[in-house]
């Protein structure tokens, strides 16, 4: 499988089957969602779900499937989608893709939780805005870098506890070049060369 990232959260896997698209947010590249054969969303966060972006994909081409928990409808309107939660698995372009958690992570105490699940697609992890560790063996960990609900610290232990063979940073678009750095530097250092990060528009085998 190959795996493009488009900025912030967004990636899209081609399973060689067909196109799935994880978070198309509005940090990332409207591009993720050419030639998409379904989109999965983890939460309701504009960073995660543009729904202009969706919605003007819906219209040129209806049959495209979206899924994501039943929150999303607060950004989607409208805009059919199909509800899923953790402990389901959705067979989709070849392969089957797995739900696991059910909220957001922590931003602050006085702002409420929101839903927020994470998707394994063939050893493929993609935990949202979350740092939930899923019951399966992981073989590629996107792991979020950079977030009003996060500290690095927590994202190097998140990735330790996961113990991936391979570990991509997302969730980075707030983060300088300069800042870019700080992750780039520490999870070598303290998860070891499983780490390596994808450019945006890069592609790389997973």
């Amino acid at each position: 499988m190959r795996l493009t990232k488009f900025g912030h959260s967004c990636v899209r896997l081609d399973t060689g089957q067909g196109l799935i698209v994880i978070d198309p947010g509005a940090y990332s590249d409207p591009a993720a969602l050419d030639g998409a054969d379904a989109i999965f969303i983890t939460h309701e966060h504009l960073d995660h779900c543009d729904p202009d972006a969706v919605r003007a994909l819906r219209k040129a081409r209806p049959d495209v499937p979206v899924y994501g928990p039943a929150a999303i409808a607060s950004t989607l309107g409208d805009l059919p989608f199909t509800t899923v939660s953790a402990g389901d698995a959705i067979p989709v372009a070849g392969t089957e893709v797995k739900v696991f958690g059910e909220h957001h992570a922590v931003i602050h105490p006085d702002i409420p939780i929101v839903q927020n699940v994470a998707y394994l697609v063939d050893g493929v992890y993609h935990p949202g805005d979350s740092l939930t560790v899923p019951d399966q063996p992981v073989r590629t960990l996107l792991v979020p870098v950079a977030a009003p609900w996060l500290k690095l610290a927590e994202a190097i232990d998140f990735a330790r506890d996961i113990d991936a063979p391979a570990i991509h940073p997302i969730h980075d678009a707030v983060l300088s070049d300069i800042g870019r750095g700080l992750p780039d530097r520490l999870f070598p250092l303290l998860v070891g060369d499983a780490y390596r990060r994808i450019e945006n528009g890069d592609t790389a085998t997973v």
